[in-house]
């Protein structure tokens, strides 16, 4: 009878250990995936600033600093290697983006052209997705960092390398809310 028991402890003990292995795979397989997911959407827009900048070339002479900035965040970008190097370049995408919309009031022409009234919605569209994306992505690593913290899972985790991941933090320079008239 003792030797059932025995059996049985091992048994339940090894279908947890499985289990809670594949629970952190799982987990861990959403934040790399909820991550690709933000990396696809900032490469759109990474995408979309060329097209805005030729539309604004014309209008915007004195802006070239700021045209040239977000060309060299887009090298930035595509050329980082960890999720907190892409994060930072994005952003200062954003910031740089948010102070050449504002300044770009300044030219009505160009507030009327078709071709960037389409780009500047295309873009506002994008880093709605941006924050989605950012969102379910910091929801993925929440729920994974709580169970790679949380005991009895933390020992697991511990013995097989799982890590706590990063969330995706914004500066207090993104935070401020620009000021855009029209």
């Amino acid at each position: 009878m003792e030797m059932y028991i025995i059996i049985g402890i091992v048994a339940a003990l090894v279908l947890w250990l499985v289990l809670m292995y594949n629970k952190l795979i799982m987990l861990r397989n959403r934040v790399r995936n909820s991550w690709s997911q933000v990396d696809v959407v900032m490469k759109n827009r990474f995408d979309l600033i060329p097209n805005l900048l030729e539309t604004v070339k014309g209008y915007a002479d004195y802006e070239k600093n700021t045209l040239n900035q977000l060309t060299e965040l887009r090298t930035k970008y595509t050329t980082a290697e960890s999720v907190v190097e892409k994060a930072d370049a994005g952003a200062q995408t954003s910031g740089l983006l948010r102070q050449l919309m504002v300044s770009l009031e300044n030219y009505p022409d160009l507030k009327a052209s078709e071709n960037f009234l389409y780009l500047k919605e295309h873009l506002s569209e994008v880093e709605d997705k941006i924050r989605f994306a950012r969102q379910f992505y910091n929801d993925a690593v929440e729920r994974y960092n709580t169970t790679v913290m949380s005991f009895p899972a933390n020992l697991l985790a511990g013995m097989f390398g799982f890590r706590e991941e990063s969330f995706f933090n914004i500066d207090e320079a993104e935070k401020a809310i620009p000021q855009v008239k029209f």
